[in-house]
């Protein structure tokens, strides 16, 4: 029976969400998310078990998604981190890029480095891309070990001028520290083989400054997860693959966008074959959660992938799932600005207070609070199935926030909080569109995460896209995902030549050495499929394009396969000579998605209740339970349906249909 049993948990900044996949079909559990997160797993872990009716013993597999490394950067909270680098270039972290946070504020500031300069450490060693040329002391290497005891460092990243060419020197360098020190050594050629030394050492510092966390975490969880007689768990990484805890633990800067990859995984698994059925170009995925909402893309089946990503404006290089946050979600707080303009976030209510309807003591108004004074969350549901709401508490701060505001009623500030909150998440949705050269009305959205089915409709009208998917279990649709998610590993070698002049034999080489490593972290190394990749430019060019490379190697066709990149993505190409610069190779291994059946159950309609709209109509509208609506059923708007996790919000001028698989496609709305 555990084999065919599969668990899949992941923690937001309110709730924990798990997804149980039987032979039953999917059970799904939402619990409040705990400071030691590994608590609140385990909590749903039991949930989801106790309503599927087996013991924790079951289960075949676990795996999990986390935010302990995106929160310990977020809040500064990770472990105290030395650097060790080449001599002259210990304060390449502050210094940086030329460029500004924002070029006309002259009091914009650079976040601060996560590494103070007292704990920056300098070694005398010469390394060109051509190879070592003055190798390192041993005697001076021990010396700065006893200087970085003394500092009380936790940690230490290693990075070292064009070790990514010959990492010679600080493999030793990191050799004696770790023979000399009991703290973690992150080494930039095993965390990141690229040039731009600035970059390769953020990320080594990133990497190396939540390892202790990220160890401790899961170790915490591996033991919990042992009494409950779990399996130890499989981690999302940011790249939108799982990977065991053992390499987990020896690459913790791959977890930093964890929880978000596992959503947009989901997603694109969950509206499987929507594309091909509305002819898309691809999908936006949006969501919803306590805290903060994330837009990515899926086209061609695929997540959009990026290996140029900032966290809190530390550059990280690692390959992750392309996603733009903003600070809104159902427990952002509306406040009113000096000017007296609404406002909404990015600060949040969290879990704990909460939003003023929780009941839990928090009187400030959040976007929670407003769908519920608006009418689209009932003040007789159960959020996560548990969570009785105080409507009284909701409408007592948003009155409040009313009479600050110069607002009417409760109502009109709720309609603003709801108006703004959109606002701050269409403009994510533009920027991973529009921005990037996509036309959001070629696409369908697809909405989860807690919130996101009841602001889905009143964004896609904004956008000009007139279809919606909520799919099943939307509101825990991150840890669906984590069932849906492939195994994956990537590595990266900068090799700087001119494309024309690349020797093959020599590439073919690196791509051999580069296949071995990812293999060697896969668990069924030879079950790995494997994807070679090459980042490209024209001479002269600061920025790269990665495309598809076969196998064998051939620079013919992949200079003609750089050309139509350059093409379709700036709008034209170059008769300019190709420089090849990273060689870079993913393994994976496919796991497949648990089977979506949907079987009707209970009643489909359960009531009525008066909601308002942003066009300023009220109604008595229809309340349908979504576990009752069989396939094929067809809803017009206005109308709130109803799901164990979240809420979805028919508008009027939108009708919604349920799919065999149960997702619910809505249309309509475009403008």
């Amino acid at each position: 029976m555990s084999g065919r049993i599969r668990l899949g948990a992941d923690v937001g900044g309110t709730f924990t969400d798990v997804v149980l996949a039987t032979d039953g079909g999917l059970v799904t559990a939402k619990v409040p998310s705990t400071d030691e997160q590994s608590v609140g797993v385990l909590n749903g872990v039991r949930k989801a078990c106790s309503e599927a009716g087996i013991d924790p013993a079951d289960v075949g597999e676990f795996t999990h998604a986390m935010t302990v490394s995106v929160n310990a950067l977020l809040e500064r909270a990770g472990a105290k981190t030395a650097l060790v680098t080449t001599e002259g270039f210990r304060d390449v972290l502050e210094l940086g890029r030329q460029d500004r946070p924002d070029l006309y504020d002259l009091d914009a500031e650079r976040p601060e480095p996560l590494v103070p300069r007292r704990r920056r450490f300098e070694i005398a060693e010469r390394t060109t891309p051509a190879g070592v040329e003055d190798a390192v002391d041993d005697a001076a290497v021990r010396d700065v070990a006893g200087e970085i005891r003394e500092s009380g460092a936790e940690s230490v990243a290693v990075s070292l001028l064009h070790a990514y060419a010959d990492p010679k020197n600080e493999k030793r360098i990191a050799e004696i520290l770790e023979r000399e020190l009991e703290i973690p050594v992150s080494a930039s050629h095993e965390v990141l083989a690229e040039f731009r030394e600035y970059e390769r050492t953020s990320t080594t510092v990133v990497d190396a400054y939540v390892t202790p966390k990220i160890d401790r975490y899961l170790g915490q969880l591996a033991r919990r997860a042992a009494d409950a007689e779990v399996p130890k768990p499989l981690v999302m990484q940011s790249n939108g693959g799982v990977a065991d805890v053992e390499t987990v633990r020896r690459h913790a800067v791959t977890t930093a966008m964890s929880g978000p990859a596992a959503g947009v995984v989901g997603a694109s698994a969950a509206a499987g074959g929507l594309t091909d059925e509305r002819d898309l170009e691809g999908l936006v995925t949006f969501d919803m959660g306590g805290t903060s909402s994330d837009v990515s893309l899926v086209r061609d089946g695929e997540a959009e992938r990026t290996t140029d990503a900032e966290i809190d404006g530390l550059p990280v290089r690692t390959p992750m799932v392309d996603v733009t946050t903003v600070g809104a979600g159902g427990g952002s707080v509306a406040w009113v600005d000096a000017g007296g303009a609404l406002r909404v976030g990015p600060r949040s209510a969290g879990a704990d207070p909460g939003p003023a309807c929780y009941g839990n003591g928090g009187t400030e108004p959040t976007v929670t609070d407003a769908n519920l004074v608006l009418g689209y969350i009932g003040e007789d549901t159960r959020l996560g199935g548990e969570l009785a709401l105080d409507a009284g508490a909701a409408h007592d701060a948003l009155a409040a926030l009313a009479d600050e505001a110069g607002l009417s009623s409760p109502v009109a500030a709720a309609r603003g909080v709801y108006r703004v909150a959109n606002a701050t998440m269409a403009r994510a949705i533009r920027s991973a569109t529009v921005e990037r050269g996509h036309d959001p009305r070629a696409f369908g959205l697809v909405a989860f995460g807690g919130a996101g089915p009841m602001h889905a409709c009143a964004l896609a009208t904004g956008l000009g896209i007139e279809t919606v998917v909520i799919p099943p279990a939307s509101g825990v649709l991150s840890a669906f995902g984590l069932l849906a998610a492939d195994e994956k590993h990537d590595a990266v070698r900068t090799h700087r030549a001119a494309l024309g002049d690349a020797n093959p034999e020599r590439v073919e080489k690196r791509y051999r050495d580069l296949e071995a490593d990812v293999r060697s972290n896969a668990r069924d190394p030879d079950s790995a499929v494997i994807r070679r990749r090459a980042d490209l430019r024209y001479v002269g060019q600061s920025f790269e394009l990665p495309v598809e490379v076969g196998d064998p190697f051939d620079p013919e066709r992949v200079e003609a396969r750089f050309h139509a990149a350059h093409a379709q993505t700036y709008g034209y190409r170059m008769d300019d000579p190709v420089d090849l610069v990273n060689l870079r190779v993913s393994a994976t291994t496919p796991r497949r998605a648990p089977d979506l059946d949907r079987d009707a159950h209970g009643p489909a309609r359960t009531g009525t209740r008066r909601a308002f709209f942003e066009d300023g109509q009220s109604a008595d509208i229809p309340v349908f339970e979504r576990s009752g609506l069989a396939v094929g059923r067809s809803i017009d708007g206005p109308a709130v349906i109803e799901g164990a996790e979240s809420t979805a919000v028919v508008p009027p001028e939108w009708s919604a249909a349920v799919r065999s698989d149960g997702a619910l496609v809505l249309t309509g709305g475009a403008r």
